[in-house]
């Protein structure tokens, strides 16, 4: 999979006695402005998140608290997993790259930063539709 697809980025962890600290900065340590903020928790055992691609956003993936494995796909024959445990690590996906997520642990929380408001005609969910996508704008 190409570098600017699908990489890991390490958050500054600021340690602290009283409790660790990390930051987001848009334009700084996210490399794109932040549009949208969400949040996924109380998944149930078993169940997936995710499932589609986005046309034009951005997003970055953290687990702010458990752990869960993000797979993407760049519907070019490269496919990785990355196991997320680190809240002061970020998972960057860009345009283009088919994500599931799943294998959340119990209490885990999954924290988004997207670079569009919510647009429903953005996003791909049938994975050939994607993959036809690719074939002409990959």
């Amino acid at each position: 999979m190409k570098q600017e697809k699908a990489r890991l980025i390490d958050l500054p962890k600021i340690v602290d006695p009283r409790g660790n600290l990390t930051v987001a900065e848009q334009m700084k340590n996210i490399p794109f402005d932040i549009a949208r903020v969400y949040w996924t928790y109380d998944v149930p055992s078993g169940e997936r998140r995710g499932g589609h691609a986005h046309r034009t956003c951005e997003e970055i993936v953290i687990a702010v608290s458990g752990s869960f494995d993000v797979t993407v796909d760049d519907g070019q024959g490269g496919k990785e997993i990355y196991h997320l445990n680190h809240p002061y690590q970020g998972l960057y996906i860009g345009t283009g790259v088919w994500r599931t997520l799943e294998d959340f642990s119990s209490g885990a929380v999954c924290l988004v930063l997207a670079s569009e408001l919510f647009d429903e005609d953005e996003y791909i969910y049938e994975y050939d539709e994607f993959l036809d996508w690719v074939k002409h704008n990959g």
